[in-house]
């Protein structure tokens, strides 16, 4: 059962009607039953590990808390204990995502076949900042353990997040909600424009680049081109779906998922790239890695330093390899180089007095053909493959292809092709409006419901008839899904 899947819809359709039934200091409860039956049927094997990760970090929230109150002057008493814990939380996830690696490329030995609990690198970093808030005072610790276990398994987010903080998402778990129209409705827009992103542009994205990745001595020069930037689309649309599903599932039920995603490819530096990017783990990254380590408050070349750890830190989340952690570092670099060379380039700027709209639309060029690049070294199946797909990507030449008949060879005929481009054209003028602080959604809210149903209704048939199904749908074809 996964999100884009029928019988997942039959189950929130059950659930609602059980929420909204009962008294509302037991709806809690309903959400508790409902996440944990989720869990079982998405993933039937492995369950005992993420049961034990929250038993021990149950625990261990409860240790923290009391021996910082005991042990006020024993502050590295208090440290020691804290950094312990943590680093068992992190050693499931380290073991069963990057020992393999290790085993493997570096000891030369077979790999262990292990067991991949759903959602363990999420809900790793959700159990660490809920600890490290414990620590440093920012909240209690949760003393009932099926609260505490509803907050790592709330089944809209536990996937693939976003990661949630404990309070920000604790105190709407736990309150009843009162069932609200306006609510349900956006949370039901959310799910629709999900399925949008999904079907429309990302599976469509998908079967051009999975080609062209596939076979990449065989597509070189602009095909390469092509695949970074149907990828970098792929991507983000792919894990922006899987967020306004979860934020419009979670909406049904009263509940606000944070946002994760704010536009980022209408950034116009790295440092502001991150700031729109998947931003419940780049602040996450910030709060407790970045401004541990010091931050910028020892001076720059620590500041730098402290990037490179931070982004090197990111590259190993999201995958064993060495890719991962150049993907990482290349936006170490690109974010330190973005910030030295900054003066010369308004500098530049104003020496050509170019107007502040071809101004901002060449950084946004330039920052977008950077993370493009970064995303081929992190889609490629090895670095030195997605090396070598950069580099004919500037030395080979066949501009060709965009003339001839030789994109439609690749998965998608001229009708697909359209589709996906009147997709993609569809998302910059929403997002366009939306950095324009236009609220389309919020625009359809406000039209008599006749008007409001056809548009979703025709919105609707529209996915159904134009979509991109049939390759194997489950939950880890989210492609963040795997992280």
């Amino acid at each position: 059962m996964t999100y884009t899947s029928f019988g997942f819809y039959i189950f929130v359709i059950l659930l609602l009607a059980l929420y909204y039934i009962v008294p509302l200091c037991f709806r809690w409860i309903i959400l508790l039953e409902g996440s944990v039956i989720f869990y079982f049927i998405a993933y039937k094997t492995g369950w005992w590990i993420i049961l034990g990760t929250i038993i021990f970090s149950y625990g261990a929230g409860i240790f923290i808390q009391r021996i910082k109150e005991k042990c006020k002057e024993a502050a590295g008493q208090a440290k020691a204990i804290f950094i312990i814990m943590v680093i068992l939380v992190i050693l499931p996830w380290f073991a069963i995502k990057n020992s393999n690696f290790i085993i493997v490329y570096m000891l030369h030995r077979e790999q262990i076949p292990w067991v991949v609990p759903m959602g363990i690198s999420f809900y790793t970093l959700q159990i660490i900042s809920y600890l490290s808030d414990i620590y440093t005072g920012k909240i209690l610790a949760q003393k009932n353990f099926a609260k505490y276990m509803l907050f790592i398994l709330f089944f809209p987010q536990v996937i693939q997040g976003p990661v949630p903080r404990y309070s920000q998402l604790s105190g709407q778990l736990y309150n009843g909600h009162i069932f609200n129209e306006s609510t349900f409705v956006k949370g039901l827009q959310m799910v629709l424009w999900g399925f949008f992103l999904k079907f429309m542009i990302a599976d469509k994205a998908a079967v051009i680049v999975d080609k062209i990745f596939s076979e990449p001595g065989i597509y070189t020069g602009y095909y390469v081109l092509v695949a970074g930037i149907l990828y970098s689309l792929e991507l983000y649309t792919d894990f922006l779906a899987c967020v306004k599903i979860s934020q419009g599932v979670a909406a049904m039920f009263g509940i606000t998922v944070i946002n994760n995603f704010m536009h980022p490819y209408f950034a116009t530096s790295i440092k502001e790239f991150w700031r729109r990017w998947h931003i419940s783990f780049s602040n996450w990254l910030r709060d407790y890695i970045y401004i541990p380590l010091g931050g910028s408050r020892k001076g720059k070349g620590r500041k730098y330093l402290n990037l490179m750890v931070t982004f090197t830190i990111s590259g190993i989340w999201h995958g064993a390899g060495y890719k991962f952690i150049f993907w990482g570092l290349m936006h170490a670099t690109g974010q330190i180089a973005g910030e030295v060379l900054n003066p010369l380039q308004e500098k530049m700027y104003a020496w050509l007095k170019l107007p502040d709209k071809i101004k901002k639309t060449a950084q946004r060029i330039i920052v977008f053909f950077f993370v493009m690049c970064a995303w081929v070294i992190f889609r490629a199946d090895r670095l030195k493959t997605g090396i070598s797909m950069l580099k004919s990507m500037f030395f080979v030449h066949n501009p060709w292809i965009f003339f001839n008949d030789s994109l439609f060879t690749l998965g998608l005929n001229w009708k697909e092709w359209i589709v996906l481009i009147i997709s993609v054209l569809l998302l910059v003028f929403t997002e366009k409006r939306q950095e324009e602080d236009i609220s389309i959604r919020k625009s359809i809210l406000e039209k008599p419901v006749y008007i409001r149903w056809t548009i979703y209704i025709f919105a609707i048939l529209g996915i159904v008839v134009f979509g991109t199904y049939g390759f194997g749908f489950n939950a880890q074809d989210f492609i963040y899904g795997g992280f």
